[in-house]
């Protein structure tokens, strides 16, 4: 048999890419099957046989492929009893970033004979100074009030639930502007603007660690009896009082100094799991720079 044929024959007889393995032809020439580097951003949450709440059928075989697991989709949707947290994924971001610059670039026009075109970076200017207040930044508001100008770059969620969208959509325009916010003041100059919208950048993935191990984005670790989910470099937890009740309101934690104690504890400690995230950073590049 050819290679061609015996590859075709190997990869009809194993796994598909929903099983989280894609097949691909080895140095020596011989077939073999590797869990998936990665899913398409692609929204259809399911529940595993672990309990844990996946983006998409992909993520969970993959998920399985990688730990060696048996993980079964247990039903559609996310898993039952478990207060979800809305975050904003390095795929969301990403997706985001990719649906802006499609838009923008269709607006690039070439010189005419009479008529000057534009250039990408033309594009990018004009609507900079559109949004912007006269301050020469975008904060997260204006450049949210961008990204809305666009119908098809609002919609990087699958999700019905309109109040969820929304928020993912002011989640992810934090994420673009922390991509390029050189002196880390939550806003964006017009260079710094340029290089997150810049089609030949390709942006880093960014990691979370705890207690000196690292996490892959979408990886979920419990505190107490909340969840915390690994979104673009942040641990991002639930925010319930642990005798299973919503998180207090200002009054109720003003009555009741055990529970208000309580919540204290929770936002110290979510604190402590990014502060030490910045410290691993920050390791890392001293460690390069030498």
């Amino acid at each position: 048999l050819s290679l061609s044929l015996s590859l075709s024959l190997f990869l009809s007889l194993s796994l598909s890419p929903s099983s989280g393995r894609e097949c691909a032809v080895a140095e020596k020439g011989e077939p073999t099957c590797l869990c998936m580097e990665q899913c398409k951003p692609h929204k259809r949450s399911v529940c595993g046989s672990n309990g844990k709440t996946y983006r998409n059928h992909c993520e969970l075989h993959r998920d399985a492929c990688l730990t060696g697991l048996k993980i079964q989709v247990a039903y559609n949707g996310p898993c039952e009893g478990k207060t979800s947290v809305v975050v904003c994924y390095l795929d969301d971001r990403n997706e985001l970033r990719r649906r802006l610059i499609e838009w923008l670039q269709t607006e690039v026009t070439p010189n005419g004979w009479f008529i000057k075109g534009s250039n990408f970076s033309n594009v990018l200017l004009k609507y900079f100074q559109s949004y912007d207040n006269g301050d020469g930044q975008l904060d997260s508001t204006e450049l949210l009030r961008l990204v809305q100008h666009n119908d098809t770059a609002i919609n990087i969620s699958s999700s019905a639930d309109r109040e969820n969208d929304q928020l993912l959509r002011s989640l992810c325009v934090d994420a673009l502007i922390d991509l390029s916010d050189e002196n880390a003041d939550w806003k964006l100059d017009f260079d710094e603007f340029l290089s997150c919208l810049k089609p030949g950048f390709n942006p880093p993935e960014k990691k979370c660690a705890l207690e000196d191990e690292t996490y892959e984005d979408g990886a979920e670790t419990q505190m107490n009896c909340n969840r915390c989910v690994c979104a673009c470099g942040n641990w991002v937890c639930t925010a319930v009082a642990c005798d299973g009740s919503e998180k207090l309101s200002a009054l109720e934690e003003a009555e009741d100094a055990d529970r208000e104690t309580t919540e204290e504890e929770w936002t110290r400690r979510v604190a402590e799991l990014n502060k030490h995230q910045e410290t691993v950073e920050k390791i890392k590049g001293s460690t390069k720079e030498v």
